[in-house]
């Protein structure tokens, strides 16, 4: 039987990782900076997270939800702890995707109402009704197009405001820094007046957290930063350090009810002994203060370089913006020097998304190759 061939694939088979390097069968060594999507957060293999998940197999894998299963209030209580947020409870799923998913049907089971506004350059999955909000037709199937969605333009409050005077409008969907599209934020006061109009006109306000949140800006969740308090967030990625898990955290004035959500796989016993091992981590490491130390050591080198007009994002969620499209840049970083980065709709921004324990040593070491191959690139022009 063949793969079902919707990949394009780089000719790289890691085998190993560790830390925050990946390693090919014959020993060859690269730098991840690209984290698999930043989905690693606290390094590949760390050891309290292999003997979490280790010792949690060997005694239960999974059972199924119609069970108690206490490993589930721990990770809500290390997540309440970690996050500084009180008066959330937390739904536990299987991806980014699903944990959208399930926000835009809780939203809509809460307001009794179907249209959901998303911005422009927005990504928040691929299944029926996140791609739906998602900004790319070119992943939109015909059946996916039949949901009651509007797209407005990021950081337009007057647009926004004026769509959700209607009175129809379920919830508001988006990301704090935009992951796909760029790494783009909006204002502060963009994000204030966006939460005032949800509740003023009763909209939730869904926070996609599944990207930027787990640390990764240095805030335990982006929004953080602006002062405002989503209905909904969802979160993802960086949870699971790499095992498939996701959730949604929903404020206390949404009430929950029997049968409106649900999951076979979703907070089985090893999701939550590898969601509890990152959470433990990235306390006990002080991770988030890492990331914005080397987001400082990070933007400082970039500002030396006067190929790149700027640096996005914050934390290790980050973007470096060139004068020329970057996608043969990304290749010979990766074949060339062995590093790991990834790409954005942008063509002309390289994403840097690597494991939140990274060293200064990484970072010196990504901009040397850098810096050699903007340099070999000038020499054969």
């Amino acid at each position: 039987m063949e793969l079902f061939d919707v990949y394009p694939l780089y000719d790289i088979t890691p085998v190993k990782g560790e830390g925050v390097f990946v390693y090919e069968a014959d020993g060859t060594k690269y730098l991840d900076l690209y984290g698999g999507h930043a989905v690693i957060s606290i390094g590949h293999a760390h050891p309290s997270y292999v003997k979490a998940i280790s010792e949690q197999v060997a005694k239960l894998g999974f059972y199924s939800n119609s069970i108690k299963n206490p490993m589930q209030q721990e990770l809500a209580d290390k997540l309440q702890k970690a996050s500084k947020l009180e008066d959330y409870a937390l739904f536990l799923c299987n991806s980014g995707a699903e944990a959208n998913e399930n926000a835009l049907k809780l939203a809509s089971f809460h307001t009794g109402k179907s249209k959901i506004i998303y911005f422009e350059k927005a990504f928040h999955g691929r299944t029926s009704g996140v791609v739906a909000v998602t900004d790319n037709e070119s992943i939109k199937a015909p059946f996916n197009k039949d949901h009651n969605v509007v797209r407005l333009a990021f950081d337009d409050t007057e647009a926004l405001e004026n769509e959700l005077k209607k009175g129809d409008t379920a919830a508001v969907i988006f990301e704090v820094i935009q992951g796909v599209g760029g790494l783009g934020e909006a204002t502060s006061e963009f994000y204030k007046k966006a939460s005032q109009a949800c509740e003023k006109y009763g909209a939730v306000l869904i926070a996609d957290e599944v990207q930027s949140g787990y640390g990764r800006t240095g805030d335990f969740f982006a929004f953080q930063k602006h002062g405002i308090r989503p209905g909904i967030i969802s979160i993802a990625k960086g949870m699971g350090n790499g095992f498939p898990i996701g959730g949604i955290l929903i404020d206390k004035s949404i009430e929950a009810k029997s049968g409106m959500l649900g999951t076979t796989f979703g907070g089985n016993h090893l999701a939550c002994a590898a969601g509890i091992a990152v959470l433990d981590v990235l306390m006990e490491e002080n991770l988030m203060n890492n990331a914005k130390e080397l987001e400082l050591i990070f933007k400082e080198k970039a500002a030396a370089i006067p190929e790149i007009v700027q640096v996005k994002g914050r934390g290790l969620m980050l973007g470096l913006e060139f004068d020329f499209e970057v996608a043969q840049l990304r290749k010979d970083l990766l074949f060339k020097h062995k590093v790991f980065t990834g790409a954005a709709s942008n063509k002309k921004l390289l994403r840097i998304l690597p494991p939140l324990n990274i060293k200064k040593e990484h970072i010196n070491l990504f901009f040397d190759a850098l810096k050699a191959e903007l340099k070999r690139s000038k020499e054969t022009i």
